[in-house]
């Protein structure tokens, strides 16, 4: 009819909010990937979807197959034993010395994955759960696939080098994710800062991870070096209501590892506030409605909107609602008929939807006579009408 069309209103919401600019942040890392888990804002991206040699940090999904059979499979439970085959025993690198006369049970090799990143472990639980490396592999790049992890291929269990086990970090990011919400009975383990196996091993029973030591809410996950990776860490933290993942490998030292991962927890707190936008199931606006018997549908939230902003910038938030007006009834409770779009300087837009509050029914006999009239008469008033016909003398 010519009068649909796409507004943007500024919203008056009192937000008091703080300026939006993000500080730049520079990493060293060689790829990296950050994320808020409590409004699933990306923080940082470096060369995030680049499959990666992941060395240890892969014994990752070796632990996530495991904590599936732990809770699928009635046959598996913490104190199930596992054999060690030769081939496991013999398994180089970082170790928990296991040996064939062993018998471990899940509980001892989650432990020994995590604390001791036990390459034999691995390699226990894979022969375990799948009588063989190779097919335990093959699950593992199947599930990975499941899950959402788009540039992963495993070969092996443990992370160990190999020109086709590959992840990338943000598919790292996505299985701590995955791990964390899946399975939180078992996340307790990931702070485990010291464990030794029947006393083996003394000098290997400590956590690689730096920051368990540190007191900025660090609560797991896994290390990773190879001279083909570099230094590598998958972290999580957790400060009061927030909690942020991240991934960094290609790090050339331990000590640089150490030194990156605590800069990234520190900046993505202390840069970053969620502000409150709007509650749900609050009035936002009204949009009008056409041959409806109301004029107007009001608008809500179905969710607190409670967005992920940086904390210093230059200038301020903006909300503005985006719909295409006017909303043509019958309208039920509930139906998305717009979006508030949340923009500032040097931040992505952040949209969120936004639904009626309640249903309008389609207008009557009279009603519909009526919007017919109004149309008509605009499209005779509007300036581009052609002439009336004038009559001939």
């Amino acid at each position: 009819m010519g009068f649909l069309r796409l507004i943007c209103l500024s919203l008056a919401l009192g937000l008091g909010l703080a300026p939006a600019a993000q500080a730049a942040f520079e990493t060293r890392a060689e790829a990296a990937y950050v994320v808020d888990v409590t409004t699933g804002t990306v923080l940082l991206e470096k060369n995030a979807d680049v499959p990666l040699p992941p060395a240890s940090m892969s014994k990752l999904m070796t632990l996530y197959m495991l904590f599936e059979a732990l809770e699928k499979n009635p046959a598996v439970t913490l104190d199930t034993t596992f054999r060690v085959s030769a081939r496991a025993m013999a398994k180089g690198g970082s170790t928990m010395f296991l040996t064939e006369r062993d018998r471990p049970t899940a509980e001892d090799l989650i432990k020994g994955i995590i604390v001791q990143s036990g390459n034999d472990a691995t390699v226990v639980v894979a022969e375990g759960l799948a009588g063989t490396e190779e097919a335990f592999s093959r699950l593992m790049t199947e599930k990975g696939a499941a899950i959402g992890l788009t540039q992963s291929t495993f070969t092996n269990s443990s992370g160990w080098p190999d020109p086709q086990h590959r992840m990338s970090m943000r598919d790292l990011g996505i299985l701590t994710q995955r791990i964390i919400e899946d399975y939180p009975e078992y996340y307790g383990y990931f702070a485990m800062s010291e464990w030794g196996f029947d006393g083996r091993a003394p000098q290997n029973r400590f956590n690689r991870n730096p920051l368990l030591k540190l007191d900025i809410g660090a609560d797991g996950l896994k290390t990773g070096h190879t001279q083909e990776a570099g230094y590598g860490l998958v972290g999580s933290a957790q400060q009061g209501a927030r909690r942020i993942i991240f991934v960094i490998t290609g790090l050339e030292t331990d000590r640089a590892r150490a030194e990156e991962s605590e800069r990234i927890v520190s900046w993505a707190f202390r840069q970053f506030v969620q502000k409150d936008m709007a509650e749900a199931g609050r009035h936002v606006a009204d949009l009008p409605v056409w041959v409806g018997e109301a004029e107007t549908v009001g608008l809500v939230s179905p969710e607190d909107i409670r967005p992920l902003v940086p904390m210093v910038a230059s200038g301020s938030l903006v909300a503005e609602i985006e719909a295409d007006t006017p909303i043509a009834a019958p309208i039920k409770a509930g139906q998305q008929l717009a979006e508030l779009v949340i923009t500032g300087p040097e931040m992505e837009p952040q949209r969120y939807p936004l639904v009626a509050e309640t249903d309008v029914a389609k207008g009557g006999a009279w009603v519909r006579m009526q919007a017919a009239a109004e149309v008509l008469y605009r499209e005779l008033t509007r300036e581009d009408a052609p002439d009336a016909p004038q009559a001939a003398n």
